[in-house]
């Protein structure tokens, strides 16, 4: 028998100090320590990125917002600007249904060259404007005439044989000269016109300056009858004047349309 002090309690070499459930507690509770350690982590990063997002959201504002040089806003204005020229070029020459040949035809059809109060204008090559045919029993009302003619806003200048017949010179000479210097002639035919043998000759003279009616001739018939309207003047259309205003407007208006075209066709040959 041994002693008490000697007597051991046997331990198996293999068995773990620890028991088995202690080490699978200690596994659990490393496993929730490390977890628990991300958790933290994860927040910081997050309370991080949290205050880091607004500082770059302000940054990106601000770039996408920055203005732009003034060169490179000039540029694009200038390439947009060039860019919407030839649509509204051609737009307007759509709109306008023409070829720039047609547009430049009718801008100078339009063009202030038939103005016949222009300074070069084929108007200003002849003295007057209009020579007036009349007998003297006719004076007073060719005064009429030549008072509305010369007041209207084109200025005719008129012949008017015993206003602007120089004095001592030939009456011959006076009426062909009239005939010459003018671009028109107005034949006031009325029954002294018949009956004066210079109104013939003026008449005439008319009509070898210009046989073939281009417009300058004008007949006015008042107080005569369709039969004894003169032969030589029977190819062209008269102005009846039954209403004197009436018959003072188509007088203007048919000197008007002459002139004109004067101007129109001597533009035209000198182009």
């Amino acid at each position: 028998m041994h002693p008490p002090s000697l007597l051991r309690c046997p331990t198996p070499a293999s068995q773990d100090p620890f028991p088995a459930a202690g080490n699978e507690g200690l596994s659990c509770l490393s496993a929730l320590s490390l977890t628990c350690c991300w958790q933290e982590r994860f927040h910081a990063g997050d309370r991080r990125l949290s205050s880091v997002l607004p500082t770059m959201a302000s940054w990106f504002r601000r770039l996408l917002h920055k203005p732009k040089p003034r060169s490179v806003e000039s540029s694009l204005n200038a390439s947009r600007s060039a860019s919407s020229l030839p649509s509204s070029s051609s737009s307007s020459a759509e709109s306008s249904g023409s070829s720039p040949g047609t547009s430049l035809a009718r801008s100078v059809r339009s063009s202030p060259v038939s103005d016949i109060n222009a300074l070069g204008s084929a108007r200003w090559a002849k003295s007057y404007d209009v020579c007036i045919c009349h007998s003297e029993v006719d004076l007073e009302l060719v005064e009429e005439l030549v008072s509305y003619l010369e007041g209207q806003p084109e200025s005719f200048r008129c012949f008017l044989q015993l206003r602007d017949a120089a004095p001592g010179s030939a009456v011959v000479t006076e009426l062909c000269d009239a005939v010459q210097n003018s671009h028109c002639w107005v034949m006031l035919i009325t029954p002294g016109f018949l009956q004066d043998p210079w109104c013939k000759y003026q008449m005439h003279q008319a009509l070898a300056e210009a046989p073939m009616a281009n417009g300058r001739t004008i007949p006015v018939l008042k107080d005569v009858d369709r039969k004894d309207y003169p032969k030589e003047l029977r190819n062209l259309y008269y102005i009846y004047m039954a209403l004197k205003e009436n018959s003072f407007r188509q007088i203007r208006d048919t000197i008007m349309r002459y002139l004109q075209e004067l101007c129109r066709s001597s533009a035209s040959r000198s182009e």
